[in-house]
């Protein structure tokens, strides 16, 4: 059976969230937004591609900072209306050059920083 991009639920802006997981340790990295062309692209080319909102462009993780997303394997949710996206990850896959984008954790009713940037 082959897989079309379109017989997944988007939202009213025509994108579907995107969760980055670590296939290696299971991670969760980031999470990022891609449309019906984004997924196409990643899955031909192995190269992870989201869709920038503010940019409207799409955006080939690493392709200017060298922190590239290899793509493992993508996995769809119940619902068809999220994805998540098993990669290697190779550098930070945070713009603020942490390993994750989830690095505050709220513990007893505050912010706490549990990831220091990598360095460069």
């Amino acid at each position: 059976m082959s897989f079309d991009p379109a017989s997944l639920t988007y939202n009213d802006a025509g994108l579907i969230p995107a969760i980055a997981q670590d296939a290696t340790n299971g991670d969760v990295l980031m999470m990022a937004w891609m449309n019906a062309d984004a997924v196409a692209r990643t899955l031909e080319t192995g190269r992870v591609t989201y869709w920038s909102r503010s940019r409207q462009a799409f955006w080939i993780k690493g392709e200017t900072s060298g922190h590239t997303q290899k793509l493992v394997e993508m996995r769809i949710d119940c619902d068809r209306d999220c994805l998540l996206v098993l990669i290697e990850q190779v550098g930070s896959a945070c713009h603020t050059n942490r390993r994750s984008c989830f690095y505050t954790a709220l513990r007893d009713g505050a912010e706490v920083e549990i990831m220091k940037p990598e360095a460069k």
